[in-house]
Formats: structure tokens, sequence, C-alpha cells
């Protein structure tokens, strides 16, 4: 199993849904940049269960601790070891189910792979292990935001049929995605959003949606082809989340609709640098960044586990009749919101340091 992302900005998570606790460890971090709890926080409580009516009720109050790596505020250069508790676990919700693969989860498929599965919660699978992804990430944007000016917003722009409007990709900030509980910028869409959400959780159902992400201020050169273009470390980084099916970067699928003359993105000058007229391409050619806002979308499903019965069998092959228990979010895309911008942070927190030692070896030619 692969809990590590990264080649010089590295990060290992663990723990499991319903284990004493979950965390990570960031190994690669450069010495000196000033960091606390209150640094990482913020983002946890956007990630955080029981924040709302809108997600699960389970109550985590997810206060993470540094165990190592840190001095009188600063980095040590050390791997920085993080860790959060969990506080509400109810593994007994899960009893009844554990002789039972849930529909479109991870425990048959675990099960085939490892010879045994977590008998609660979905161990690794939950995305309660994203805990360790947003802390780490939270170090990884303060990095990027230090020494690059680098911002990075994430927003939900569409939850089952119901879609947001255009967005001002130059001027998006947090509290606008935060002025609402569904965490999307267009209020009317929003109200929408968050009454089908309300509806197909009294129904015991559950509901999918697409996040928007854009990276403002990453310079051009960031990403290495072939195999690792920065699109595809983006792509592997948000399929590698729990519920998510598809990954678009600028114009996506929408694009193929279009002509070679109409999608270009034409150079225009810019002071003393080149820029583009249009953004087709999400702000990546040729697996590297050009220094234009880089867009991307990402598709998450309808939540697996629902309250709603279903018809399905047991690990024998017996019929049974499932009414899954437990407390679980009738639609992730909310929750998700800091948990897609952490990813994009540890992705572009490594191409930093990747392009800073190419730069590095190249002038000792």
């Amino acid at each position: 199993m692969s809990s590590t992302i990264g080649t010089l900005f590295k990060v290992s998570t663990f723990g499991e849904s319903h284990g004493k606790g979950v965390g990570a460890i960031v190994d690669g971090c450069p010495a000196q940049l000033e960091l606390t709890e209150a640094d990482l926080q913020p983002q946890l409580d956007r990630r955080r269960p029981g924040q709302n009516k809108l997600t699960t009720p389970r109550q985590e109050s997810d206060t993470v601790t540094i165990l190592s790596g840190i001095e009188n505020g600063k980095t040590l250069g050390t791997p920085i070891g993080l860790f959060v508790p969990n506080q509400d676990q109810r593994p007994k919700d899960y009893q009844a189910m554990a002789d039972i693969p849930r529909p479109s989860h991870a425990d048959y498929t675990y099960r085939v792979k490892y010879g045994i599965t977590t008998a609660s919660g979905g161990g690794r699978a939950s995305a309660r292990e994203t805990i360790g992804r947003v802390a780490a990430g939270a170090i990884a944007e303060k990095f990027l935001q230090h020494r690059y000016g680098v911002e990075i917003i994430a927003y939900v722009s569409s939850v089952g049929t119901i879609t947001a409007g255009p967005v001002n990709f130059e001027s998006i900030t947090r509290p606008e995605v935060d002025a609402t509980l569904i965490r999307c910028p267009d209020h009317g869409a929003a109200e929408k959003m968050a009454t089908l959400v309300a509806a197909v959780r009294d129904e015991k159902d559950s509901v999918g949606g697409i996040i928007t992400c854009v990276i403002r201020g990453a310079p051009a050169g960031w990403g290495d082809p072939v195999f690792d273009k920065l699109e595809a470390r983006l792509a592997q980084a948000m399929l590698s989340l729990p519920a998510t099916k598809g990954f678009e970067i600028g114009s996506g699928f929408a694009g193929t609709a279009l002509r070679g003359s109409q999608h270009n993105d034409l150079f225009v000058a810019q002071r003393t640098k080149l820029t583009t007229a249009t953004n087709q391409s999400g702000g990546v050619q040729g697996g590297i960044s050009n220094g234009t806002p880089i867009i991307f979308r990402v598709a998450f499903k309808p939540p697996a586990t629902i309250g709603k019965a279903q018809d399905t069998v047991d690990y024998s092959g017996q019929a049974v009749r499932l009414e899954a228990k437990g407390r679980h979010d009738p639609c992730v895309v909310p929750r998700a919101v800091p948990i897609v911008e952490a990813m994009t942070a540890l992705i572009l927190a490594d191409c930093a340091l990747l392009q800073q030692a190419y730069q590095i070896t190249s002038s000792l030619r």
C-alpha cells in the first residue's frame, strides 16, 4: 500500500477511521519557515465533520498537534510529525455490516487484495485518512505563499445537476467561498445546492458534485515532462482522494468541441514577459506551468454509504437487504474543498523544490 506522495517535499499519512488517531509525516520542508499549529488548524476546521447541518453528524474537533520538526516556531528542516486523535468513534455502528461488502465501497476490494479489512468505518479507505493530507497541505501552502506568493482557491461549482455561474478566477477568495454552507460563491446556486443536499439526506441517499480549483501566482517552469507533467501529477493527486471519479484541466472535455483556431491560446506581451490572451490550456502547456492561472476541476461521486435499503449479497453470496449504519455525508464536496486545496499545495511545493534543484544543477554546468 502506497501512503507516500512527493519526491523532495514528501508526505506519508497514517491511521484508520476508527483507530486512535490519524496524521502525517512531512519530510523535506525547508528550514526556518515560521510554523505553528495555528497555521494548520483553519484548514482542518474547514474539513472536519459535524460543522453544519449538511455534513455528517460525527463530532470531532480535529485538533492537530505538531510532534516534531519545529522549534521556537520555526521548521528545522527535519521530518515534521502531525497527529490528530479520533474522539467520536462508534465501531458498533458497523458490527451488523462486518460480513457484507457495502455497495461501491472499498470493503470487497480491500479484502480481495489484503485478505483482511478493518471492522469499522472503512479504515484507510475512509475520508478520515485525508486529515493528514490537509494538515501537511497547510504546511506546503504556507511555504508556497511565503516563498512564491502562490494562492490556491477551490470552491464547489456543481452539486447534482445544479451548476454555479461564472467566477472571476483573478479575484475569488476563501471568505467568498466560505460565505455559504455549501462553499459555492454563487449564492443563488448555493441555496439550491443546499436544498438538494438536505433533501437527499432526509431520503437517506446521497449526491455528487464538482470542485473547481484555481492556482494564482505559480511561475512559469513548474512540472517535468514527460511522465511527471504538472497536470498529470495534479490528476494523480486528485484521483487519489476518496470518491473522486474525474479530473479535467483548462477547457477539459468541452474543449473537444472546439477547433484549433478557437482553442489555441495566443501569446501576447506583458511588460517583460509573455502571457496568453485566453486560457484554454488551464495554465499548463507541455506539462509545464506557463505563468497564467492554473484551473482544473475534480468530480466526486455520490457517497457510497447510504441509509436507504439496498438489495445486495454478503461475502458468502447470500442475498441480504442492507441498511447501512454510521454517520456519513450526504454530499462530500463542501468538506472536500480544503482537501483539494491541500493536495494541490503538496504537488506544487514538490514541483517548486524540484525546479529549484534543477536551476541549481543547471548553473553548475
